[in-house]
């Protein structure tokens, strides 16, 4: 019952929250309660057996007979960290939203209580329709995050993030549901569980899209594409990460966006290895478009906020790469960039919604100086922008070196070009840090009659766990790659013939 009880006690919370009775205590209870989530959480880790590749503490009911609809839940090496991660974020953004969500507050508790409960479905979901109903979950909180909650163009935000989500959605469920009938015609019995699905051979003939593997290849692909985005389907997360608040633009990043990387590694690669294989050099080919567009865009970018958000689409770029690979290092490096991803530019979006509570304003030029004005922000911001160019003995270091390491085992034509995208993330944030905290002062800055105020002690408390994890990670990463490795060895060794068991 443990998957089950971190999978839907946020519901439980939401309504707790909805009911509560006494507004200024609201805050207070929705941190105390994400992080009661967080530390069952915990648990999954300490019974975590790591030599195992095995789907472990199982959870697998009958729920719908007749079409042989599970409820299934499991955990492995390739979803643990990731079900770590959103139930770490959660308790951060709550407390750093302390200010900045002003407006219904019981609402925006509740939603991300419930966008909570959709992440984490979609990370131990066994069976298809019910990863299809967390999957499809997800869109509904984070609409109303963006919408309510977000800035002047926020409706125009999130239709734009709900259609493009949607047309790769319902192409996936028509896949899911064609799965099902192989799976019939196989076995005899109609089965929408994944270990099911890995069992079915399905026809693939090179050198054409119009056979049944490669149809139902880019079937998936395209809905999980999105959501990462990949390159040239990214244009939704620019503008819903500039208009939604703080609180949605870290989830966003941190963990919404690993959602589609995650599948890749859960669904597609294992379900279609033969077209996956095939069509590698195009998602190769993609991943680094992707990584040197992001970085040239955010380069001229005005809007601070808006130039952490191109940087992810060029960092993402680096974690897709990695998976198409098909290496032990560019799939580990994929994994463990995932989290890199969540803590760095997490963290980014966490001191932006902070100097901008103070200013009102994201315009880079209208700072400069910042660093005589505010030391103790400037110091974290420092940290995460090293972090975020993978300066060594940084978490992100690791992720990038892995990556680079097995796509030069791979394909080493690719790396001359993924490189580059090192160079310019270093170019735009270090020009970027210059300009807002060691430049002229900016009018934000003169402005006597608004003196900026540094971090407070609660601010501060929202950062150091970011910053702990980002060294932690980058010296002593094998605390973390231990517990990966045999769900990665195991995948990348039977790529051709991928088989999941139950670990009794």
């Amino acid at each position: 019952m443990l998957l089950s009880t971190i999978l839907f006690l946020p519901l439980i919370f939401a309504l707790i929250v909805l009911i509560w009775p006494q507004d200024k205590t609201i805050r207070h209870v929705a941190f105390g309660l994400s992080i009661v989530e967080f530390i069952i959480s915990l648990i999954v880790l300490k019974d975590f057996d790591a030599s195992s590749a095995q789907l472990q503490m199982i959870e697998k009911h009958m729920w719908i007979e007749r079409f042989g609809i599970q409820y299934f839940l499991g955990v492995d090496g390739i979803s643990l960290w990731l079900v770590l991660l959103t139930t770490f974020l959660t308790p951060i953004i709550i407390l750093a939203s302390w200010n900045s969500i002003d407006t219904k507050i019981k609402g925006f508790h509740a939603a991300m209580f419930v966008l909570q409960t959709a992440m984490l479905g979609t990370f131990l979901a066994i069976d298809a329709i019910f990863f299809y109903v967390f999957w499809e979950l997800s869109l509904i909180p984070m609409y109303f995050i963006v919408g309510i909650w977000g800035g002047a163009r926020r409706i125009y935000a999130t239709i734009k993030f709900f259609i493009f989500t949607m047309i790769g959605s319902v192409l996936m469920l028509v896949a899911i549901i064609y799965l099902m009938y192989l799976t019939q015609q196989a076995s005899g019995h109609m089965s929408a569980s994944l270990l099911e699905f890995y069992k079915v051979k399905i026809p693939f003939v090179g050198g054409s899209i119009l056979n049944l593997q490669s149809l139902l290849f880019f079937a998936f692909s395209l809905a999980f594409a999105i959501k990462v985005p990949v390159w040239p389907v990214h244009t939704w997360l620019p503008d819903a990460h500039v208009e939604a608040p703080t609180p949605g633009s870290v989830i966003l990043a941190g963990v919404m966006l690993k959602m589609g990387t995650y599948c890749f590694l859960r669904w597609v690669i294992p379900l279609f290895p033969d077209a996956a294989e095939y069509w590698a050099w195009l998602f190769l080919s993609l991943g680094v478009i992707g990584i040197i567009y992001g970085a040239l865009v955010a380069m001229i970018q005005p809007d601070i906020k808006k130039l952490v958000a191109y940087s992810s689409v060029s960092h993402m770029g680096y974690i897709i790469v990695g998976m198409f690979v098909f290496n032990h290092f560019g799939i580990t490096g994929s994994l463990y960039q995932m989290l890199n991803h969540g803590v760095s530019t997490g963290a980014l979006f966490l001191l932006i919604g902070m100097i901008y509570e103070r200013t009102h304003s994201r315009e880079i030029s209208k700072y400069g100086g910042l660093a005589g004005v505010l030391p103790i922000f400037t110091i974290f911001f420092f940290i995460i922008t090293l972090s975020s160019i993978a300066v060594p003995m940084t978490n992100g270091f690791i992720g990038e070196f892995l990556i680079l390491l097995g796509l030069h085992k791979a394909q080493p034509v690719y790396v001359y070009f993924a490189v580059t995208g090192v160079v310019l993330g270093a170019a735009y944030m270090l020009w970027m840090f210059k300009r807002v905290f060691f430049g002229e002062k900016g009018e934000l800055v003169k402005d006597e009659k608004h003196p900026l105020k540094d971090l407070s002690v609660r601010e501060i408390a929202v950062l150091v766990p970011l910053v702990v994890l980002v060294f932690w990670m980058g010296l002593f990463p094998n605390h973390f790659l231990d517990l990966t490795k045999s769900s990665v060895n195991h995948l990348v060794t039977n790529k051709n013939k991928y088989y999941l068991e139950i670990k009794e």
